[in-house]
Formats: C-alpha cells, sequence, structure tokens
C-alpha cells in the first residue's frame, strides 16, 4: 500500500463501514432508538474485524436528536458493543452534516497522532424526535410542585389553560432557523426563485433519484446495508423509502408544503423523515500493517463553509470550492459525488451557482465558472429524497457509499458533501488506494 501523507499529518484510512436500512417515519415512533441504529450498524462491522472492540482508541458519533436515555450517546453506543471501560466516546452535533463531523473528528485525532483506530459515524431515529411541554405548561408544573396546601393547589389547578396542553414538537422546531424564523423548506424556496428552478424541474429530479435507488436495490449495489431486528423479531434490510412508481404526473398532483400559495417544494421532491445510522472504522497506516486490515479508501481532505441561513441549501457549493482549489482539482479530476438530497431544488441549486460566473466570481471568490457537474457522475445509486436523511446519520452514509461507488466502477476520486442547518456547508475528498485490498473485491 502506498504511503501517501496528508497535507496536516498522517495518512487516514477508511477501512470498512456499513449501515442500517434507512426506514422512513410513518407518524408514530419508530421500532429503533438512535443507539439501537448505531449499534445495528456497528456491530456486524466489528465481528468481521481481526481486532476486537476492545482495541479500538475511541468512537465519534454524530447525533442530533439522542434519547433521554442516550446522554452522550457515543458512549452509550460504544459500552453495547462491548468496547471495555477504557475506550473513550464521544458525541459531536452539526446539524445535518453531524455524520460527516465525526468522521472529520477521526481525521483529525488520527493525522495528528492522538489516535490510530477509531469508530466514527452517526445515527438518528427522527421518529422518537421529543414532544415537549410549552414553556407555560412547564411554568404551570413548577407552581403546582410549590403548592402545598389543599388550598393552594386548588388556586393552581384553577390558573391551568387549555393553551398549556398545546405540545412543542421538536422535529418542527429543530427544522425551522431561529435567526432567521425560516424552516429548511422555505430555504429551499428561496434557491428555487433565485435559480429560476422550475416546479417540474424539481420534480424530475426526485424521480430520478427514486429510479436510481430502485436500480441500485435490483443489482445488489448497496452491500453496506446490514440487516436490523426490532424487539418483536421482525427484520428489516432495505431502505423503505423508495417509490417505484413516481412519475412527475404524480409527483405534480402534490401540494406545495412550505409556501402553500405560491410555493414549488413538496413532500414528493424534499428528503424523507427517515431512522437510520451509518458507522465507519478509520485507521493510521501503523494499525492497517499491525491488524493487517483492508483498506477501502483514504480520506485526503475536508472543508467546511458558512452561508446566509436563509439559503443554507447553497453550503456544499461553498465547501467543496475551496477543497477543490486547495487540492488542484478540476470538476473533470473527480469521478464521482454524492450532495445529499436535502431538498431536490437545493442540489440542483449548488449545480447552478458553479455554472454562474457571476455567482462565482461574487460569492466565491473566483474568477470564472467552476463549470456543470455531470448528472450521471451525481448521486449515482439515489439520495435523500428517495434514501432518506436521518440528519445525524447521512454525513456518514454519502461518504461510505461514494467509496463503494469508486470501487464499483474502478475509479479513484469523489467528493461528498452536504448542506447544515443554519447555514453551513462540509465537504470531504476522497479516495480509493492502488494496491489496497477491500471486502468485495
Amino acid at each position: 500500500m502506498t504511503q501517501q501523507k496528508m497535507a496536516h499529518g498522517r495518512p487516514v484510512y477508511i477501512v470498512d463501514g456499513s449501515r442500517t436500512p434507512f426506514l422512513k417515519a410513518k407518524g408514530k415512533p419508530g421500532a429503533f432508538v438512535a443507539s439501537s441504529l448505531a449499534v445495528g450498524a456497528a456491530r456486524p462491522l466489528l465481528a468481521r474485524q481481526p481486532f476486537a472492540a476492545s482495541d479500538l482508541d475511541e468512537v465519534i458519533l454524530g447525533c442530533v436528536m439522542p434519547g433521554p436515555d442516550e446522554a452522550n450517546i457515543a458512549r452509550v453506543v460504544a459500552l453495547r458493543l462491548g468496547c471495555d471501560k477504557h475506550v473513550t466516546a464521544w458525541t459531536v452535533q452539526r446539524n445535518c452534516a453531524s455524520g460527516m463531523q465525526a468522521l472529520d473528528c477521526a481525521l483529525s485525532n488520527i493525522a495528528n497522532g492522538r489516535s490510530d483506530l477509531i469508530l466514527a459515524g452517526g445515527t438518528e431515529s427522527m421518529s422518537h424526535a421529543p414532544v415537549l411541554l410549552s414553556p407555560g405548561m412547564v411554568a404551570w408544573l413548577g407552581d403546582w410542585a410549590r403548592a402545598k396546601s389543599p388550598g393552594q393547589r386548588l388556586k393552581t389547578l384553577g390558573q391551568l389553560r387549555l393553551k398549556h396542553l398545546k405540545p412543542v414538537i421538536g422535529l418542527l422546531r429543530g427544522l425551522t432557523d431561529p435567526v432567521v424564523g425560516l424552516s429548511m423548506g422555505q430555504t429551499a424556496e428561496n434557491l428555487a426563485y433565485r435559480f429560476g428552478i422550475s416546479r417540474e424541474q424539481m420534480d424530475g429530479f426526485a424521480v430520478s433519484s427514486h429510479e436510481r435507488l430502485a436500480q441500485a436495490q435490483d443489482e445488489g449495489w448497496l452491500g453496506e446495508i446490514e440487516t436490523i431486528y426490532d424487539e418483536r423479531g421482525k427484520f428489516y434490510n432495505a431502505d423503505d423509502g423508495l417509490r417505484r412508481d413516481s412519475s412527475v404526473e404524480k409527483l405534480a398532483k402534490l401540494q406545495p408544503v412550505f409556501d402553500r400559495k405560491f410555493g414549488q417544494v413538496t413532500a414528493g421532491n424534499s428528503a424523507q423523515v427517515t431512522d437510520g445510522a451509518a458507522m465507519l472504522i478509520l485507521a493510521s497506516a501503523d494499525a492497517v500493517e499491525k491488524y493487517q486490515l483492508p483498506v477501502l479508501g483514504r480520506i485526503v481532505d475536508s472543508q467546511w463553509a458558512g452561508v446566509d441561513p436563509a439559503q443554507m441549501g447553497l453550503g456544499p457549493a461553498h465547501a467543496m470550492a475551496p477543497l477543490m482549489r486547495r487540492n488542484d482539482l478540476t470538476i473533470a479530476d473527480v469521478d464521482y459525488w454524492e450532495i445529499n438530497e436535502a431538498f431536490a431544488t437545493q442540489v440542483m441549486a449548488c449545480v447552478e451557482a458553479w455554472k454562474d460566473e457571476t455567482y462565482c466570481r461574487d460569492e466565491l471568490g473566483l474568477e470564472s465558472a467552476l463549470g456543470e457537474i455531470p448528472h450521471e457522475r451525481l448521486n449515482v445509486d439515489g439520495g435523500g429524497v428517495s434514501i432518506g436523511h436521518p440528519v445525524g446519520a447521512s454525513g456518514a452514509r454519502i461518504v461510505l457509499h461514494l467509496l463503494q461507488v469508486l470501487h464499483r466502477n474502478k475509479a479513484k476520486r469523489g467528493i461528498a458533501s452536504l448542506c447544515i442547518g443554519g447555514g453551513q456547508g462540509g465537504a470531504m475528498l476522497v479516495e480509493t488506494v492502488e494496491g489496497a485490498q477491500h471486502d468485495g473485491e
């Protein structure tokens, strides 16, 4: 294996990875909490390795909404996986890019010599997002707890109002930016207006996402998925948000969700609310040699960017541009791309931004337009619109699957990127390693 050195430290390899099926939320809590999803992805992954779970240096897990029994969910997962008490574990949160942030933290710790072997990834059970009490109800409960005498309790009971019982839906609040006051869907509407993306175009993109996922399932191209079992013994072995009968004509019948009067973004051309996890093993060259590990690929570089929260979907355009400039790459140098499909129009807007000379000059500081990312090399097996977008896990999923795509097509280089609620973008450059062995080769 070639010893390639990163600009900022030791080379970092992705040894292996797996994920759960991504399971569409169906209006009630799903069969798995976030920690169980992470364990379901990681247990078979670790079982096929030549090292023990106790040989890991640390576990890093991205998660946006861990449950009340999952404080520092990474530690909960590590202990459930059988990692010894000395294996440290910590949780990261960068909204939709939490899984990629976990990989980036592992990248840094291995590159700078602090660790040699790390389990990292992301998990989310969006169907278990909390339903909260309103502030008024919380205040009333405080008054009730302080009331001691029957008279005080009767008086407090008389202050309870029907409005106090209105719940706060955590998922809806979490998908709304508190600074600009816009939901993520409304920011997608902004991009559709800015770049002139029509309803028919975004519906066509959504249909393509489903068609590509259908082909990937039929061809057996999603080998990273591990079957998981719920408490009743029911098994889940495939992403279940796929709509094989999707068509532009059917999607055209759906009503806009985020701007009901003038909007174009619908449930059909948006990412699905989903439960799922993706886990990867990252290793130094020393660990690869010590345990004779296969190598799926190498993380070359990563980049984070900030953008206007009202147009947060443009984050990938801003994160990928400096990543390519720093590594002296053109679009032609990148074999495959994964841009997470938070919304069809959001991915399309990033493509349009790179084609626009004015945008590239004024917003990205470039002398000319970067060019167009070919659709045939972008999200070739579907994306968030068809697969789903469990926010803590997607950043890890797209990196893992991108490497699988590179191997399948005997290609070398890929970039994975995603937008981030709050106005950010993240991107990761990966390469296959010449002469390395990996599962499935």
